[in-house]
C-alpha cells in the first residue's frame, strides 16, 4: 500500500501540470487583455504596451509557459495582476473556508445517505423504499442554487435559525455559516450516493452470513449496520470519493448563493479579470487536491476490505 500511494502521489504530479498546460491554453485562447482591462478602454496604447511587457505578456506562448513552470518549480506561484499580492497568499486567505464547506457537505452526505439507504433496503418496494428512491429522482433533477434558495428563505429568513450567508467571526459563527451551504452542496451528490448504497446493501442482504449473524439472534438494526452496510459500503465510498473531488471543482456556484469568499470566489473572479497567474494557481490547487482525495479513497476501501489488492 506505501508503494501505491508513492506512486499515485508522483502520478499526482503529472495530471496537476497536464491540468496546468490546459488551463494556460485555454485563458491564452480566449480573447481580453489583462492589460487593458487594469487600464481601462481609454488607457493610451503605449501604457497598455508598457504593462505587457512589465507583465511578461508579449512574450510567447511557450516562452510564458516555461517561465511560469520555473517559478513554480521555485515556489513562486506569481502574483496577481489586479490585487498586487502573490497567488500564494489568496490562496491561503481562501483555501480554508473552501476545505470546511467540501467537509461540512461530506458530513451532511454521509450523515442524510447512510440512513436512508438502510430504511429504503430493509423496506425493499415497501412504501419507505418508494419515497426514498422518489426523493432520489427528485434530487437528481433539482438545480443545487435552488435547493440553497429555498434553504436561504425557509432556515434563514423565516426561522431565523442560522444566518443567510457570509463567514462571519468566530468559530461558533464559522459553523453556523457553514451549514446551509454544507446541506446545499450536499444535495448534489446524496441522491447518487443513497442509489448506490441502497442497491448494494440489497444484494449484501441475500448474503448467507448475513442469514448467519440473524440466526445467532443479534438485532436487525446491528444486523443491518455492521454486517451489510460495512460490506456494501466499498463502491459507495469509491463513489463519494468521486463525487467530493466534484464538489471542490464546482463550490463556485454555492460559494456565490451564500455570498461565501473561497476558492471558488476567487477562481470565478480571477477567470472575469484575466486574472492569469491566480487562475492557474487555484486551477493547480483544486487539481493537486483532487488527486489526493482520491488517492485516500483508494487506501480508505482497501482498509474496509482487505481483500482489495491495490495495483
Amino acid at each position: 500500500m506505501t508503494r501505491y500511494a508513492a506512486r499515485r502521489l508522483a502520478s499526482a504530479v503529472f495530471v496537476a501540470l497536464g491540468v496546468t498546460v490546459a488551463t494556460f491554453l485555454l485563458l491564452h485562447v480566449e480573447p481580453g487583455d489583462p492589460a487593458r482591462l487594469v487600464l481601462g478602454e481609454h488607457a493610451p496604447p503605449s501604457a497598455v504596451t508598457a504593462l505587457r511587457h512589465e507583465w511578461g505578456l508579449d512574450a510567447s506562448l511557450p516562452r510564458q509557459f516555461v517561465r511560469f513552470v520555473s517559478n513554480l518549480a521555485h515556489g513562486n506561484l506569481g502574483s496577481s495582476y489586479i490585487n498586487h499580492v502573490s497567488s500564494a497568499t489568496l490562496i491561503g486567505q481562501r483555501v480554508g473556508l473552501t476545505a470546511a464547506l467540501v467537509g461540512a457537505a461530506t458530513l451532511f452526505a454521509v450523515l442524510i445517505t447512510v440512513p436512508l439507504a438502510t430504511v429504503a433496503a430493509a423496506r425493499k418496494d415497501g412504501l419507505a423504499d418508494h419515497f426514498v428512491r422518489a426523493l432520489s429522482v427528485t434530487g437528481l433533477g433539482m438545480p443545487v442554487f435552488w435547493f440553497g434558495i429555498v434553504l436561504i428563505e425557509l432556515f434563514a429568513l423565516r426561522l431565523h435559525v442560522v444566518p443567510v450567508g457570509g463567514w462571519g467571526n468566530g468559530f461558533g459563527r464559522h459553523l453556523q455559516a457553514l451549514v446551509l451551504p454544507g446541506l446545499t452542496a450536499s444535495f448534489a451528490i446524496v441522491p447518487i450516493l443513497v442509489r448506490s448504497l441502497r442497491v448494494g446493501m440489497i444484494e449484501v442482504l441475500d448474503a448467507d452470513f448475513v442469514a448467519t449473524a440473524r440466526a445467532k439472534g443479534i438485532g436487525e438494526l446491528r444486523v443491518l449496520l455492521a454486517h451489510v452496510a460495512r460490506n456494501a459500503l466499498i463502491p459507495t465510498v469509491t463513489l463519494l470519493g468521486v463525487n467530493i473531488a466534484y464538489l471542490i471543482g464546482s463550490t463556485v456556484v454555492v460559494e456565490q448563493v451564500f455570498n461565501l469568499n473561497g476558492l471558488g470566489s476567487l477562481l470565478l473572479h480571477s477567470i472575469t479579470d484575466r486574472d492569469f497567474p491566480v487562475v492557474q494557481s487555484v486551477t493547480l490547487v483544486l487539481a493537486t487536491s483532487v488527486v489526493l482525495v482520491n488517492l485516500l479513497i483508494d487506501l480508505l476501501a482497501a482498509r474496509l476490505d482487505p481483500r482489495i489488492r491495490l495495483g
